[in-house]
């Protein structure tokens, strides 16, 4: 039996969903998940949907049998396989919490991703990642140097056809060309504490000025530098009593789980971008059951 997700995008009006139901009905489709939204500040849809087919059908054959409906009511709209895993390139640098997450993770099937590089400006985790049987990529960067790299990392996510590149505590900021290259197929994660305690040690400098609340952000990346539409938050509270090693602690507990939701929720496609803001639909209770999500 096959099994796909559609997701689309317009502008709210009647009949969307009556047309969706109906094309899908039409085609032996039976649908066992659903979730929609419209947003009354700009008037836009959204919507996605899982279903299974009993009849034989293709993504080609659905993208293109549904193209009709899309433009009759306006449609941005992709049908996804999901048995098919999305190919991801992982950035990193010199703090490893979140890289570490994300392989326990896939490889325990928490999330089903395809890892097709791992790309790093130190060398630190090569053995790590190589150990796992995933490409390691060390290149480089200096001032002098950012645009050659920024080229070798965009050549290596072509050639292994990554869709989503995740920023796993990668310390560089990538250039506008990058950005809007990629454009919502890039996934950030940070601390809370922005803008208030920026440079080394973060967590010290919250420790020392006595905060409550130590929290996550991951995020799509856009030109503007940590504030792309926010994908997943979360928040660890902290007292007078711990320590400034208890908060960073913490803080990288709390910054890996924010960032596997949110990559769990962009490659089931169930995070949509609308203006400065992100759509996100929680994931049905059988997708976490069967990925073993924690």
């Amino acid at each position: 039996m096959n099994k796909f997700a559609l997701t689309v995008e317009c502008q709210s009006q009647p009949g969307i969903v009556a047309a969706i139901a109906t094309y899908l009905a039409n085609n032996v489709c039976n649908i066992t998940d659903s979730a929609q939204f419209d947003d009354l500040e700009n008037g836009g849809f959204f919507m996605r949907i899982s279903f299974t087919c009993t009849k034989t059908l293709t993504l080609a054959n659905l993208q293109r049998e549904f193209e009709a409906v899309a433009i009759t009511h306006g449609m941005k709209f992709n049908f996804f396989d999901e048995t098919k895993k999305m190919k991801v390139a992982i950035f990193v640098s010199r703090f490893g919490h979140c890289l570490n997450d994300i392989l326990y993770r896939w490889r325990i099937g928490a999330l089903p991703i395809d890892i097709v590089a791992v790309i790093s400006n130190h060398n630190e985790y090569q053995d790590l990642v190589e150990s796992r049987g995933l490409p390691f990529h060390l290149i480089k960067v200096t001032k002098e140097t950012k645009a050659e790299a920024e080229a070798q990392q965009l050549a290596i996510i072509e050639n292994t056809g990554a869709e989503l590149i995740i920023l796993a505590r990668y310390m560089q900021v990538l250039s506008d060309q990058m950005c809007k290259k990629m454009s919502g197929r890039i996934i950030n994660i940070h601390h809370s504490f922005l803008p208030s305690f920026k440079g080394a040690n973060p967590y010290k400098q919250a420790h020392a000025r006595g905060v409550k609340l130590i929290g996550a952000t991951s995020h799509y990346v856009t030109s503007d530098l940590d504030e792309g539409p926010i994908i997943e938050q979360d928040i660890v509270r902290v007292t007078h009593a711990q320590s400034a090693n208890d908060y960073v602690a913490l803080g990288r507990d709390v910054e890996s789980q924010v960032l596997a939701r949110a990559i769990h929720a962009h490659i089931h496609h169930r995070a949509f971008i609308s203006g400065n803001k992100s759509i996100v639909f929680p994931a049905s209770p059988d997708s976490y059951a069967s990925e073993r999500m924690g």
